[in-house]
């Protein structure tokens, strides 16, 4: 088994991680790709939990840690960005989803609600 790597170091590979997996979640929350999104979540939560079990990080990363707030900042734009379209797309659909139908009698005198709108036929003579 190898040693902890001494703690300066174990924040800069936290912080590496972290990066990398914001900068492919990026990417994919860019081309609107949903499904790699959520592909990512696993290896994001196990970057964040990584990085909060290390120690602060030193002087010498902040220009690591600069980077990463410039990365969590376009994250967080790109899943704005992501709700709102999921939210329009959410409305056209509802709104181009057919009424339901009025229930209708049926033979015992009950109630049913019709599946779908009654056929409508065409006759022609010949």
């Amino acid at each position: 088994m190898t040693p902890a790597p001494p703690a300066p170091a174990a924040t800069a590979a936290a912080l590496h991680r972290l990066a990398a997996t914001l900068e492919q979640e990026n990417a994919a929350l860019a081309a609107l790709d949903f499904g790699a999104v959520g592909g990512l979540l696993p290896e994001k939560e196990a970057a964040l939990a990584a990085l909060a079990a290390s120690p602060p990080p030193s002087p010498a990363l902040t220009a690591q840690v600069r980077a990463l707030a410039g990365l969590v900042q376009r994250n967080r734009d790109l899943l704005d960005r992501a709700i709102t379209t999921q939210r329009h797309i959410i409305a056209l659909v509802a709104r181009a989803s057919p009424p339901e139908a009025p229930p209708t009698y049926h033979a015992p005198g009950g109630r049913q609600a019709m599946l779908r709108p009654p056929a409508r036929t065409l006759c022609a003579r010949a």
